[in-house]
């Protein structure tokens, strides 16, 4: 069903390699997309399998918080690597080999946009268990569920309709950013309140995830893709992408690990701090 939505503008294998690199691995006949591209996007895929590492439990106190960060980077991981797989490395193989005109996406991004909502709302659990308790805490569950599920049932209709908007990743970011939204608000919320550590950290990594966001729409709307292209040079605007977010794992792994905890809501009425 997929394969009835075509590139806009409709492309032919031939365009396709000439709007990007395109290597015939050891001339297999294997064509491999975006080679730079290919290898920042793996290697952005470990990162995110380091940072679920950094998450470990602390000595035999396993905390939910921490259990649902190391699973939300854990498809975070996976997301990486099968976005990798169809938007770089075997783009043209997936979507243009033995094709008049190339696919627009395949079942390889539609995997990825699952993940990476599933990856987000798993973050929104884990953000439920550090920074929130009782009604609110219910609350955050609930959201986060409730969104994954919703996603989830408009990728299906979305395939089995062939309905480009809702297979798009601008569908799946109409999930994502609401999350975000509310862990900033959160954040900020509560770090004014009880100026707690945790809460500046999570304010500086979700500042970090905007930066790398502006970065990669400034990047796009420049054109410096295609500029680079040009002159023989690759480096597109999701590799600005996987930079940012290679830098936002680093934080949470190095800065933010140690510091999440379950919040157990007992709060000292004397310093105002958390007990």
């Amino acid at each position: 069903m997929l394969d009835s939505l075509l590139w806009q503008p409709q492309t032919t294998p031939q365009q396709w390699c000439e709007s990007m690199p395109c290597v015939d691995i050891f001339s297999t006949g294997i064509v491999l997309d975006q080679p730079l591209s290919t290898f920042l996007v793996y290697v952005l895929g470990g990162v995110w399998f380091w940072a679920a590492w950094r998450f470990s439990p602390r000595h035999k106190d396993d905390q939910k918080s921490r259990q649902w960060w190391r699973l939300s980077l854990v498809l975070g991981g996976i997301g990486a690597i099968v976005a990798g797989t169809s938007y770089q490395a075997f783009g043209y193989e997936l979507k243009c080999s033995g094709r008049a005109v190339c696919a627009w996406t395949s079942g390889w991004e539609i995997a990825y946009m699952v993940l990476q909502v599933a990856c987000y709302n798993a973050m929104a659990l884990a953000v439920a268990f550090s920074c929130t308790s009782g009604r609110l805490r219910r609350l955050f569950i609930g959201y986060a569920l409730l969104n994954s599920v919703i996603h989830f049932c408009i990728v299906v209709i979305g395939v089995v309709t062939v309905n480009r908007l809702m297979l798009s990743f601008e569908m799946a970011q109409y999930f994502i950013t609401p999350t975000l939204i509310i862990f900033i608000a959160l954040n900020t919320t509560r770090y004014f309140a009880h100026r707690q550590p945790l809460d500046l950290a999570m304010l500086i990594s979700w500042a970090l995830l905007i930066a790398t966001s502006i970065s990669y729409s400034i990047y796009m709307s420049a054109g410096y893709t295609q500029q680079l292209w040009a002159r023989g040079i690759w480096f597109s605007e999701n590799d600005v992408l996987h930079v940012g977010v290679m830098i936002w794992l680093v934080y949470l792994g190095l800065g933010l690990s140690g510091k999440v905890q379950d919040d157990l809501k007992t709060i000292d009425p004397d310093n105002n701090e958390y007990r």
